[in-house]
Formats: C-alpha cells, sequence, structure tokens
C-alpha cells in the first residue's frame, strides 16, 4: 500500500507509475520499489513541501548527519547534499553496493551531544 505523500504524487503526477523517474538523486543507483523513500528537501516543519524520491539507505543518512535547520537552509538541493563532506564518503561506499543493499544507520555523535 502506498503511503499518503505516495499517493499525492500519483493523484498529482500525469505520468504513469512505472514512468516515474527511478534513480536515486543522491547516489544515482537504480531504486527498488521496496527500497525507496520520499524526502523533503525542505522539512515540512520548515515550510517545505517538495519531495524527492531517494534509497532509504541514503534518506537515513542524511537525517543521521544533518539537522532539520542546516537541511532547510544549506542542504535543499541533491547536489548541495553531494557536497558535503560525510555525505560524499558515504555515497562514495553505496554506489559500488546492490541497488537493494540496507544497513541500519546511526545519528552522527554531534547530533546525539544535542
Amino acid at each position: 500500500m502506498a503511503g499518503r505523500i505516495r499517493r499525492k504524487q500519483l493523484a498529482a503526477a500525469p505520468l504513469p507509475a512505472a514512468a516515474l523517474p527511478r534513480l536515486c538523486p543522491l547516489c544515482e543507483r537504480e531504486i527498488p520499489d521496496a527500497q525507496k523513500d520520499a524526502h523533503h528537501l525542505v522539512p515540512r516543519s520548515k515550510g517545505g513541501t517538495t519531495t524527492a524520491y531517494l534509497h532509504r539507505i541514503c534518506h537515513r543518512q542524511i537525517h543521521s548527519l544533518l539537522t532539520e535547520t542546516e537541511l532547510a537552509r544549506q542542504y535543499h538541493t541533491a547536489d548541495a547534499l553531494r557536497a558535503h563532506p560525510a555525505l560524499a564518503e558515504f555515497i562514495a561506499g553505496v554506489r559500488t553496493k546492490p541497488n537493494d543493499f540496507y544497513q541500519r544507520t546511526a545519528k552522527s555523535a554531534r547530533l546525539r551531544r544535542r
């Protein structure tokens, strides 16, 4: 069953679900349906409405490294996210993995101290 965000996007999109972009804008690998997460480029709590589909592992890594304020102010595009040093290192490692690869992600020490 599709989530609320997915249903909303499918209703607004004139293209069938099969024609939606299938590449993760962060790691540029194909996203299997089981690993597809909708990410608000600007968090909803900060007024964002635009979403992009990411691999679940990429989405979790973003939120483990960055706060919502940082996402809203500095990292609200895929290019800005790829330029972040820790995310660039993560992307370099995950690009060599299979498309359905998933591993648990822990919060960064910086965010745990908050």
